[in-house]
């Protein structure tokens, strides 16, 4: 069984900048990507980013190009979504997500307030 347990939410200025971080546990092998997707209130839930995990390849949502960047650590199993720039509309609960030759697992998110 997999697990991914975001970290790093919390409240920003306009401008400003947070990290967040997901560590994925257990059966991790066969992952080909990670990702963070958002849900600000009202709305659906959206692609802001992924990275293909064997080649470190990464993907961007245009409205986050430029400001955001996700890397990854294989050894410690994490992906990080540097955020920088911050506007009220980044407001949203981010869920981080693995996909693997099983499925996708998603994390329980964190909350960002602009």
């Amino acid at each position: 069984q997999v697990q991914v347990v975001e970290s790093g939410g919390g409240l920003v200025q306009p401008g400003g900048s947070l990290r967040l971080s997901c560590v994925a546990s257990g059966r991790t092998f066969g992952r080909y990507a990670m990702g963070w997707f958002r849900q600000a209130p009202g709305k659906e839930r959206e692609f802001v980013a992924q990275i293909v995990w064997g080649s470190g390849l990464p993907y961007y949502a245009d409205s986050v190009k430029g400001r955001f960047t996700i890397s990854r650590d294989n050894a410690k199993n994490t992906v990080y979504l540097q955020m920088n720039s911050l506007k009220p509309e980044d407001t949203a609960v981010y869920y981080c997500n693995l996909n693997a030759d099983t499925g996708v697992t998603w994390g329980q998110g964190t909350q960002v307030t602009i």
